[in-house]
């Protein structure tokens, strides 16, 4: 069984690096996802009131019968729980469909800047945290824009960052800026997305062939060996230990620099200044 390494966070607590990711699943799909999942060794699950899978992600914990101190939870509000009334309420609902007394990690799921909430969100978001209901509290698909607001006008910086990352994406800058302020980056989408063409690049057969791994698997390296947490999506058991094994290697500097080239710039991905939910 292969246990991912963890990544210290800003508040002390612990993530594990490479994690299961829940979307789009569904309650059943999930249920049995999440239990192949801690049987093979992941300890780190992500999922989101959007997602529609919160209870699934419970029945799958309690079904595996591994002690709820040995995992971490993410979940995520979206837009309908931004603002302070709502946001509560949103975090006690997910906590009901988990089954759980606490997160590990409760995420803003889109800044939604139009709306002009989540600053009143995050003020929250740090109440909950000091009542033990989220452990760690941060954000997700948010750019330095939108963390400036919160650095200046809240007292808790974010522990994590959660944005679509791939080799495709890097988002360079946006990681930088994280980095500078104590903020872990999470990868979401890290193998590039539902019809993504990423896999099918030759430079990552090249480089499966030259390390006895699949191109999603020189993928999920590259964003381990840059120090990123990332939570590839699978409801295939097999698979799901493949994704696993990616700690017994490493990329050499000139691989890297081969995988550069496969950056789309820093206009590729989504826009949360005008996407979200």
């Amino acid at each position: 069984m292969t246990i991912s390494p963890l990544i210290t966070l800003n508040d002390g607590h612990s993530i594990p690096q490479l994690g299961l990711g829940t979307w789009p699943l569904d309650d059943r799909q999930v249920a049995t996802a999440v239990v192949h999942a801690l049987e093979a060794g992941y300890r780190h699950i992500d999922t989101a009131v959007k997602y529609g899978n919160e209870e699934g992600v419970g029945n799958g914990i309690r079904a595996s019968g591994i002690d709820r101190g040995e995992l971490f939870i993410t979940t995520k509000l979206d837009g309908e729980f931004q603002g302070q009334d709502r946001a509560v309420a949103g975090l006690e609902g997910s906590l009901s469909r988990l089954g759980l007394d606490y997160v590990d990690l409760l995420l803003i799921h889109w800044p939604l800047p139009g709306r002009d909430e989540f600053v009143s969100t995050w003020k929250t978001f740090e109440r909950l945290q000091a009542e033990g209901k989220a452990r760690s509290i941060g954000v997700s698909n948010f750019k330095p824009a939108h963390l400036e607001r919160l650095l200046a006008e809240t007292d808790v910086v974010p522990a994590v960052n959660q944005i679509q990352l791939s080799p495709a994406v890097t988002r360079t800058a946006d990681r930088e800026f994280d980095s500078r302020h104590g903020i872990v980056t999470e990868s979401y989408s890290p193998l590039g997305g539902s019809g993504a063409s990423l896999l099918q690049a030759p430079i990552l057969t090249q480089l499966g062939e030259k390390y006895g791994k699949t191109p999603a698997q020189v993928v999920l390296r590259w964003h381990i060996e840059q120090g990123l947490v990332v939570i590839p999506k699978s409801a295939n058991s097999e698979r799901m230990r493949q994704n696993l094994e990616v700690f017994d290697f490493a990329l050499s500097p000139q691989d890297l620099a081969e995988l550069a080239d496969l950056d789309e710039g820093p206009g590729a991905g989504n826009d949360s200044d005008r996407t979200g939910h």
